[in-house]
């Protein structure tokens, strides 16, 4: 069974949360067993990142950039990759943020995770001005089936 990791920041409108919930929605309705955190509620131990096939990461736009916390684990991983690199890496992954008007969060996000390579991103970067509508509900949902499927044609 593919293991889908869900990784995203929320806290004061729960848009993100909301994002966050339907990648995982999609993901399960493809067979994937799928762990959701918020980094706003816990940090996730390094070395359990390597348990997971493939990944989502979800952000509010703070100030043009990620939250801290989801920066928090980009800055735990590119130490703990530095002494030991394997399973740390080649995940399918995808990005989904939120913003309330400002939206330019999209293109550092996309770098920092191309430059951690991490993997492959897969779909595009999903955006939500507010609020998630179904339309981007949906496409949460869509990102979420990608990921599972890119592991499923893998494996």
């Amino acid at each position: 069974m593919v293991s889908l990791f869900v990784l995203y920041h929320s806290q004061e409108y729960g848009n993100t949360k909301a994002m966050a919930e339907a990648v995982a929605e999609g993901a399960q309705a493809a067979g994937a067993k799928v762990t959701l955190i918020n980094t706003n509620e816990k940090r996730l131990d390094i070395e359990e990142f390597r348990d997971f096939d493939a990944v989502a990461f979800g952000s509010p736009d703070y100030y043009s950039y990620i939250a801290g916390g989801l920066k928090m684990f980009v800055d735990d991983l590119y130490i703990v990759r530095k002494s030991n690199r394997q399973g740390l890496e080649d995940k399918p992954y995808g990005l989904f943020y939120s913003h309330g008007g400002g939206g330019r969060v999209r293109e550092p996000f996309e770098k920092l995770f191309r430059i951690m390579r991490i993997g492959s991103k897969i779909g595009k970067t999903i955006e939500s001005n507010g609020s998630p509508n179904s339309k981007v509900l949906e496409e949460c949902r869509v990102l979420g089936q990608q990921l599972v499927e890119k592991m499923k044609n893998f494996g």
